[in-house]
Parts: C-alpha cells; sequence; structure tokens
C-alpha cells in the first residue's frame, strides 16, 4: 500500500515539474510562485519547494529582488541531444518564427499522445483577437475528437485501426460530446483529401484553427504546425495552408517555393 503510495507521489511530482516548464512562454518568460499556483491550481507551499529544488538543478534562474524564475539555458537544451533532424537543429522554432511574423496569429505545433491532442508548444498571436485564445497554454490534451487536429492526426493512423480508435473515442466520450461514425468518418476523410485540419481549436476555446502535417515524422508519433484564430476574423483558410506549406518548405525542406508566401497572408485575411 505504502509503496503504491509513494509512486503516485512521484508521478505528481513529475507531472508539476512538467507544467512548471511548460508554463514559461514568448508572453510568460518570468513566474512568480503565485503564478504557477493560479494557473495549476496547485499548493503554494509545495510549489514554492519544488520551484526553489528545479532553482538547486540549474533548470530555473531565481532573481534574488524581484523573487521570480525564468527558464535557464539548461531547461532549453534539455533532450535537445537525444532528438535528431528538425527538433535538434532548431527547424522546427524557425518555422513558428516565421509563421508567427509572417501572420500574426497564435501558432501551435501540435502531438499525439494515445489518443489524445497536445498542444507540443505554443507562440501567442499578436493580431487583434488572439486575446480570446489565451487560456490555451502549452502541454494541454484532449481527445481527438474534440478539434480539427484530431481529427488530422485521426487521419495518420491506417485501417482498419483508424475505425476502431474512433469507435472508442465516441464510446468514451459523454453524451454532450458524442459524434455519429459516419460524421466524424467524413472529417477524417476530408484531413486525408486536402492533407490538412480545418475547423475548431478545442482546448477550451471557441477558436478555429488551420493545421498541415509536418513532413519526415514517424507514422506513430505525427506532429502538425497549426494557426489559431478567432472565427469571426474573416480568414480564408485555403490560403493559410498555402501559407504554411511554403514556410514548410523553405523552413524545413529548405526549398525557395514559387508562390511568394506574404501574398498567400495577404489573401488569408
Amino acid at each position: 500500500m505504502a509503496s503504491t503510495s509513494n509512486a503516485s507521489n512521484k508521478a505528481k511530482i513529475a507531472k508539476r515539474v512538467i507544467e512548471v516548464l511548460d508554463y514559461f512562454d514568448d508572453e510568460n518568460r518570468e513566474a512568480t510562485v503565485m503564478d504557477i499556483v493560479r494557473r495549476y491550481n496547485r499548493p503554494q507551499s509545495s510549489t514554492s519547494e519544488l520551484l526553489s529544488s528545479l532553482v538547486d538543478l540549474g533548470l530555473l534562474y531565481k532573481d534574488p529582488y524581484s523573487r521570480s524564475y525564468s527558464l535557464s539555458p539548461r531547461a532549453a537544451l534539455l533532450g535537445t541531444n537525444g532528438q535528431s533532424g528538425m527538433a535538434r537543429d532548431g527547424r522546427i522554432v524557425r518555422l513558428i518564427d516565421r509563421l508567427s511574423a509572417q501572420t500574426g496569429l497564435a501558432v501551435a505545433l501540435y502531438g499525439m499522445v494515445g489518443l489524445n491532442a497536445q498542444i507540443v508548444s505554443w507562440r501567442s498571436g499578436t493580431r487583434q483577437g488572439n486575446s480570446k485564445q489565451r487560456a490555451i497554454h502549452g502541454g494541454v490534451q484532449e481527445s481527438l475528437l474534440e478539434s480539427a487536429i484530431g481529427w488530422l492526426m485521426l487521419s495518420t493512423i491506417p485501417q482498419p485501426r483508424r475505425d476502431g480508435a474512433v469507435r472508442r473515442l465516441i464510446a468514451e466520450a459523454s453524451d454532450d460530446r458524442k459524434v455519429p461514425f459516419a460524421e466524424m468518418a467524413g472529417r477524417i476523410q476530408r484531413c486525408i483529401d486536402t492533407g490538412a485540419g480545418v475547423g475548431a481549436a478545442g482546448f477550451g476555446t471557441s477558436a478555429d484553427t488551420v493545421a498541415v502535417l509536418l513532413p519526415d515524422q514517424p507514422g506513430e508519433h505525427p506532429m502538425a504546425i497549426g494557426l489559431v484564430f478567432a472565427p469571426d476574423s474573416q480568414i480564408n483558410p485555403e490560403a493559410l495552408v498555402t501559407c504554411i506549406r511554403e514556410a514548410i518548405s523553405s523552413c524545413l525542406l529548405g526549398e525557395e517555393s514559387a508562390p511568394a508566401v506574404l501574398e498567400a497572408v495577404a489573401n488569408a485575411a
């Protein structure tokens, strides 16, 4: 009984460490104890102890005057040496930077964990209306049923395993979240036909997203890059798909594309 309790406590600690690291982004380069407490609804005393431990490990810096914390270079590079390709050499970061600068929209890097979609990295937008998406942040997960990025991720699962996954997700969904199998199959087929996910951004917001799968990813671990925007933004989804593909070709594949990316962005607005 005691060993089970200890294992549970260790799992909680591990989760809270990742939450702290996920907190930091372009908008939150520093954090106080209370910032972490409020976002994740954690006890203040244990959060303070955890942050102090991360300082001791060299993962965080602590400002002695403001008593705020910031990420150290060690935290930024942790795990990089174990990666390969675009995750190791910074091409994904360049892709996010480019899409953010060219569109002004929020940019999300998505992954799949089991039958959940996850926001791996989140970059807030600068264009009017992006304040509505501020509740989204890196690390959050939700069922693949809930969003266009989930439907896109489901499209990467080969048949007949895909149908089994969809039926399982529908069976496990709450009554107000259930979707007819045929309807969900149609959404997934559109992702297959177009190579993109267009629709609800999910993750507790009313936002929309346009997302495209990243090339050269393992079949069981797909990743996608998406632009997130308010549904009243009068965005042209097809132009955004073109914009994302142009950026992928340039930043990830080293190819200069024929159409001008800025023209695609202008047409998307």
